[in-house]
């Protein structure tokens, strides 16, 4: 299984970025391989559509599962219309969100937990 985390910096020990569509980086792993890829998310210097186009890069990397700190709701829906499955609320660096999951320690949300343009500001 692939799944993509966002990340605040370049590999498994960087921390999980809290913004989904407007995160530094995605960091694709397979969960059965173990590889890893690290991909900038050109949606950061988005003016509009950050979540959106962030939820396309996850879906063209073949990933069904997506963790982040933060998922908005315009993300979200894209990632659901794809059958990404969304787990928000995590933190701490990418490796330990990844074993978390691989654990069963982390469960998919119903829904986004911010509102829309959250990490605009950011």
């Amino acid at each position: 299984m692939k799944i993509a985390i966002t990340s605040s910096g370049s590999g498994l020990d960087a921390e999980v970025d809290p913004r989904f569509g407007r995160c530094a980086n995605f960091v694709f792993v397979d969960t059965e391989s173990g590889a890893v890829e690290v991909v900038a998310n050109e949606g950061v210097a988005a003016g509009g559509g950050a979540g959106v186009q962030s939820a396309q890069v996850v879906a063209d990397h073949g990933a069904t599962v997506v963790l982040t700190g933060n998922c908005g709701p315009n993300a979200y829906r894209a990632l659901d219309a794809s059958g990404i499955k969304v787990i928000a609320g995590v933190a701490g660096t990418v490796r330990d969100a990844v074993e978390a999951f691989k654990k069963g320690g982390l469960s998919a949300t119903s829904g986004p937990n911010v509102d829309a343009k959250f990490g605009a500001g950011a």
